[in-house]
C-alpha cells in the first residue's frame, strides 16, 4: 500500500501545481463538450477519496460535508467558487493523503463495507479501495489535462 499512496500523493501534488497555476476563469470554464470543468474533477477526487477509504470504513472523513454534496458522482459544477474554497482544497489535496497514509499505518481501517463501484469493481477492504482511488484518479487527471488543452 506505501507505493499505491506515495503514487496517490505525487498525483495530488500534480494537481495541487495544476490549480495554483490556472486562473479561476479557466478551473471554472466547461468547454463545449464537455460535463465538467477542471475545478469540479480536482475537487471530485479529494471528495471520493475519503468516501472510498474512510466513509467506506465507518470513520469520520476529513473533509466538510458540503463539498462531498457538491462534487460527489453525479453531480455537475455549478460554475463558481469562493476564494475560501479554493483555499480549503489547496490544503485538503496533499494533506488528505497524508493523513491516510498515516491513518492507514495506525490500522485505523478495521472494517470496510464492501462496494461495488460504476466501473463494476468491487471493494472488499481498505486495499481494494487505495488501490481503486489511484486508478480513478488517473482517470481525472486525463480529464484535466483535456480540459486544460480546451480552455
Amino acid at each position: 500500500m506505501k507505493n499505491q499512496l506515495e503514487f496517490t500523493l505525487q498525483n495530488r501534488k500534480n494537481l495541487h501545481y495544476i490549480l495554483n497555476n490556472t486562473s479561476k476563469e479557466d478551473l471554472l470554464k466547461i468547454p463545449d463538450g464537455f460535463r465538467n470543468n477542471i475545478w469540479w474533477n480536482i475537487v471530485h477526487v479529494i471528495v471520493t477519496q475519503q468516501l472510498l477509504v474512510y466513509k467506506l470504513s465507518g470513520q469520520p472523513m476529513r473533509i466538510p460535508e458540503e463539498f462531498v454534496d457538491k462534487f460527489k458522482k453525479g453531480t455537475v459544477p455549478d460554475g463558481t467558487t469562493t476564494e475560501e474554497e479554493m483555499k480549503t482544497i489547496t490544503n485538503l489535496l496533499v494533506s488528505t493523503v497524508q493523513r491516510t497514509q498515516e491513518d492507514f499505518e495506525a490500522g485505523l481501517f478495521k472494517n470496510y463495507h464492501e462496494y461495488t463501484t460504476s466501473a463494476k469493481v468491487t471493494l472488499r477492504n481498505i486495499e481494494d479501495a487505495i488501490s481503486f482511488n489511484l486508478f480513478h484518479e488517473g482517470l481525472h487527471l486525463g480529464s484535466i489535462l483535456a480540459l486544460r488543452k480546451m480552455v
